[in-house]
């Protein structure tokens, strides 16, 4: 019997409304830079981004009294309101309904290795604060009768941590807390980009002064770029990731974060080697990633040759039938590529599958009103014949119905009301997909507290390397919760964000004006679309989800040729209201140089496959095999153990990328706080790693 949802339910559920956004306020103070006439804002801090990390910070810094403002290329715009999966998570920090384990659920955070032990645990321990404080806001997380908190199991989570309350999870978390933002009354900075962080004093006294951004309100004619300043002592960037790096991308259009605003300002960046990359539907059309009941409704997959001819591809991967529905279903919850997944016939064949068909030129689709095909000389497909933990799972799930639409629709409808939206009838037409760049696990590095190299500037959400080579899903969410409340509480104890900024940052300011009209050169023989072209190409073909090591050289070499160019010629536009987009692939230019020379360090001193990519090697241990036999081709490098312990950090001096690595940072287990003892710690503000003088001054 399929499950019955009213469609205003399903409706409530799909068409998330954002609420609107406050009147801004005008400056009324302007300094005249490189003889533009610049406006002045002043703030105690400046959060870049409207996802919901930024709006957690946001949120809980005004709750403290800090004097906050948030500023935002498009509000609404990012990953967290518009893009996601089937089924989008937060998790819980329970195990088989038999409580709290936060010590086991921060080892499977960690599990991938590269992550700071202690930051898994803050990660753990926090969960359930933010997860309480969401539906507090008003999301509606599901519950049983008994009220306890509905979970499944996802990717990476042998435990079922994860909870959802359908594909538009992490919209209905930016839709609350924006309500949140607005009605604490946070001012709110609209198609406001940020292109260069000011700094004031030297080596480790230097610290956050400002940012200065590109806003369309801002445009008159003494300032045809609408240049503008946001002066403040504390900054949070919480952008989002690197979205336009890639061609094949499941981001949503536009999403550039802020590494390489972070790269020109200094930062330390670590993890860069770390992305995700798993199957979906293309950016051109709806960007959505297949995960969850998407595949577990065990459509046919199949491909198209330019000829109009089908090819029922997977057949040729897996020896059975039954093995090749089974491993379509644990994509479900393996979602992203995992290069030891492609090894004894798992589910990341089917990635390694579809890269391939991508290769011949042909174009892959899921049919949800015809079964899998059988494997050639095999039995038919059946339910009846799956692997027991998929046979058990679709049993307890009541998702026995004859045709994968009817599964699906029993187990998620609103999978279907999704597409539909976005005129695309799923129960109608087959669904065009690939395997495409999701989410990147490096960025920032940050401390326990979200503090990056620079004082005063914090990192939090995808913009902070904390995740590693691997996370459960859905725990990239919790993270941005986690840390922009972790962030909000150091700045608050700090005190330096009670009131606007004050002090004239005119100097450092023209130097920054000066660097910007550098890079913006009319005669330029490079443009924004050769640029991208150029990255999108070398990130896609040679640093995707399967590379070689004379590839990745290669392409850091061309990287960095691309951004000497730019340095000398900078770049072409030909209205001002291009020069946001100029400035954003510069940075997009250094980012993939960042890169793309992390990875070619990380390979160079013997790195194998792990999490994000496969590293093809003639002298590789490990190679894939299809039902015809090897893939010598695809032979790869395992992992060597020593790597999952340390991460690899990159930082920008002049023109040259320095990278090293540094151990994970350790937590003992063994280590039990005692309410006496510790208490003072958290009375005196010594917990935050701060010195605080008698009036509570840091």
């Amino acid at each position: 019997m399929a499950i019955d949802v009213p469609q205003h339910i399903l409706d409530a559920l799909t068409d998330v409304e954002m609420p609107r956004l406050p009147t801004e306020s005008a400056s009324s103070e302007r300094v005249r830079l490189a003889g533009i006439e610049v406006p002045v804002y002043r703030s105690g801090c400046v959060v870049v981004g409207s996802g919901a990390a930024g709006l957690r910070a946001a949120v809980e810094m005004k709750r403290r009294g800090d004097h906050v403002v948030i500023i935002s290329q498009s509000a609404w715009g990012g990953t967290s309101a518009c893009s996601g999966s089937d089924k989008q998570t937060l998790h819980t920090a329970n195990t088989a309904d038999q409580g709290d384990n936060y010590k086991a659920m921060a080892r499977a955070i960690r599990s991938g290795g590269a992550m700071d032990e202690d930051i898994a645990y803050v990660e753990a321990v926090g969960s359930s604060r933010m997860m309480a404080s969401l539906q507090f806001l008003g999301l509606p997380l599901p519950q049983d009768r008994l009220g306890g908190t509905l979970r499944y199991q996802t990717d990476h989570d042998e435990v079922g941590r994860a909870t959802s309350c359908g594909p538009r999870t992490s919209r209905l978390m930016v839709k609350v807390l924006a309500e949140e933002t607005i009605r604490l009354g946070v001012p709110f900075y609209n198609h406001t980009t940020a292109i260069r962080i000011l700094s004031e004093g030297q080596a480790a006294e230097r610290r956050v002064a400002g940012i200065l951004v590109v806003r369309a309100a801002d445009r008159t004619e003494q300032n045809p770029l609408g240049l503008a300043i946001f002066q403040c002592p504390v900054l949070v960037l919480a952008a989002g990731g690197p979205g336009e790096l890639y061609r094949n991308s499941v981001y949503p259009n536009g999403c550039f974060g802020s590494l390489g605003l972070a790269l020109e300002a200094g930062l330390e960046l670590v993890n860069l080697t770390e992305s995700q990359f798993g199957i979906g539907t293309r950016r051109e059309g709806f960007p959505w990633n297949l995960s969850g009941t998407y595949v577990q409704a065990l459509p046919h997959v199949y491909s198209v040759d330019a000829d109009g001819g089908e090819h029922h591809f997977l057949a040729d991967y897996y020896r059975t039938t039954q093995e090749m529905a089974s491993n379509l279903f644990r994509k479900g919850y393996q979602w992203p590529f995992h290069a030891t997944r492609m090894l004894e016939f798992g589910s990341s064949l089917i990635d390694l599958a579809i890269v391939r068909q991508a290769a011949a030129g042909r174009r892959v689709f899921m049919d949800f009103n015809r079964n899998p095909l059988p494997v050639l000389g095999d039995l038919p497909f059946s339910l009846d014949r799956l692997d027991d933990d998929v046979r058990q799972y679709l049993g307890y799930a009541g998702a026995r119905q004859a045709q994968p639409i009817d599964r699906l629709r029993h187990m998620n409808p609103l999978a279907i009301e999704l597409y539909r939206r976005y005129k695309t009838d799923i129960a109608i037409e087959p669904l065009e997909f690939a395997v495409n760049n999701q989410h990147m696990n490096g960025g920032i590095q940050v401390d326990l507290w979200g503090r990056s190299s620079l004082t005063g500037c914090y990192a939090v959400g995808e913009a902070a390397g904390t995740h590693g080579v691997t996370r459960p899903g859905g725990a990239a969410l919790n993270a941005g919760q986690v840390f922009g409340t972790r962030v909000a509480e150091h700045i608050g104890a700090s005190r330096r964000a009670k009131h606007g900024a004050a002090g004239d940052i005119t100097a450092m300011a023209k130097e920054a004006v000066a660097g910007v009209l550098a890079v913006l050169r009319a005669d330029s023989p490079l443009t924004v679309k050769s640029v991208r072209a150029q990255v999108q190409a070398r990130m896609s073909d040679k640093a995707g989800m399967i590379c070689d090591p004379a590839s990745v050289e290669h392409a850091l070499a061309e990287a960095r040729a691309l951004n000497a160019q730019i340095r000398e010629h900078g770049l072409a536009f030909d209205r001002p209201s291009e020069a946001t987009r100029v400035l954003q692939w510069r940075h997009m230019a250094l980012a993939s140089e960042a890169v793309l020379g992390a990875l070619d360090f990380f390979i160079r001193h013997g790195g194998g496959s792990r999490g994000a990519r496969a590293i093809c090697d003639p002298q590789g241990e490990a190679v894939p095999s299809t039902r015809a036999g090897p893939l010598p081709e695809f032979r790869f490098r395992r992992e060597q153990d020593e790597h999952r312990a340390e991460q690899i950090v990159v930082m920008l001096h002049g023109e040259v990328l320095h990278i090293s690595t540094r151990p994970n940072r350790p937590l003992d287990e063994s280590a039990a706080s005692f309410f006496e003892r510790d208490w003072p710690d958290w009375l005196t503000g010594r917990v935050f790693g701060l010195e605080v003088d008698g009036n509570g001054n840091a």
